[in-house]
């Protein structure tokens, strides 16, 4: 198995967790942070949902200009961008070839700068790697939320799997 095939194989992997956490959330405590300088939970919803999108972007352009924009303010429709989101990056992601995914160089752009040059794959791994940190943050939200955590990983307290 390659590179590739196992980033592919453990995206669509993490799928449907990711689906899972975001369901997770009570709807009415979107506003929830446990301390001042964290983000929101609706704040580490939509980007969630704005990694997601960037990702086409990359394929497209071969970087990511990230400019994050304010949450939309409906559970509902984030969890909505965010399926839509990976059903369209879907096709294009496995299209990729070997050689593209170990070799073309893609940038992480913010504010006109360059923050780091990354093959291809590695910057999808990051990109995946990102993701479960701020879905870990996310799951620690939810019971102080009044949620029940899912199995991630194995069972939880509050789902036996």
């Amino acid at each position: 198995m390659t590179n590739r095939e196992f980033f592919l194989r453990r995206w669509r992997q993490e799928y449907p967790t990711f689906v899972k956490v975001l369901q997770a959330v009570p709807a009415d405590k979107l506003a929830y942070r446990p301390d001042p300088v964290t983000r929101s939970a609706a704040e580490l919803i939509w980007l969630q949902v704005q990694e997601k999108q960037c990702w086409s972007e990359l394929l497209a352009t071969g970087k990511i200009d990230w400019k994050p924009t304010e949450p939309i303010s409906s559970l509902d429709e984030m969890i909505g961008e965010y399926e839509k989101a990976h059903s369209e990056l879907a096709p294009a992601l496995e299209r990729v070839d070997e050689q593209t995914w170990n070799e073309k160089l893609t940038q992480f752009v913010m504010d006109g700068r360059v923050y780091f040059e990354l093959p291809l794959g590695e910057m999808f791994w990051l990109g995946l790697f990102d993701a479960i940190h701020h879905r870990g943050q996310l799951s620690v939200y939810l019971r102080p939320m009044g949620g029940r955590v899912p199995s991630i990983y194995g069972p939880s307290a509050d789902d036996p799997g």
